[in-house]
């Protein structure tokens, strides 16, 4: 499990690095600007991403928890959650590589932020849930940046196999 994790966390840093080169060419009013989707904007969008991963990589590393809600948006300006999204990327790859092969066929304990409820789960699950959120996200990001003059980048898997040369 540990080799497929560790995939995944690099096709995320692949995907985002994508992503966020597209969302570089919008200005800031665009970056902003209400659009159709769940967090109603790229930037609330990103940044729901961003606190979202945060708090699971915290629950992944026994840290405390950073964010109470997960409609926060502790970057507003571009620039300034581009930084922070690498740093957190390194930080998704870094965690997947240090764990041990046992961890991953372990159950993860933690308490919901939404509504505080004792929660276990196997941390395979976990992974895939943390995994295809980010995807689901991007997705809606992408189809955003279908509304402006900036052409939605690829952001597929198996784009990302053939690039890395895994596809065989």
């Amino acid at each position: 499990m540990k080799n497929y994790f560790r995939r995944f966390a690099r096709f995320n840093q692949w995907a985002n690095e994508r992503l966020y080169a597209a969302v570089s060419a919008l200005d800031a009013t665009a970056f902003q600007a209400p659009r159709s989707g769940f967090f109603p904007s790229i930037c609330r969008t990103l940044n729901h991403l961003y606190v979202g991963d945060r708090i699971w990589l915290a629950r992944f590393e026994g840290c405390d928890i950073p964010h109470r809600r997960l409609d926060e948006i502790p970057h507003p300006l571009f620039q300034h959650l581009w930084a922070a999204r690498q740093v957190e990327d390194a930080r998704i790859c870094r965690v997947m590589d240090d764990a041990a092969e046992s961890w991953f066929a372990g159950t993860l304990h933690y308490t919901s932020v939404t509504n505080g409820q004792a929660v276990s789960m196997p941390v395979e699950s976990v992974l895939a849930h943390f995994f295809n959120h980010q995807t689901h996200h991007r997705g809606q990001v992408h189809a955003m940046l279908s509304s402006t003059e900036v052409a939605p980048p690829d952001l597929d898997f198996a784009a990302f196999m053939v690039k890395v040369g895994e596809a065989g």
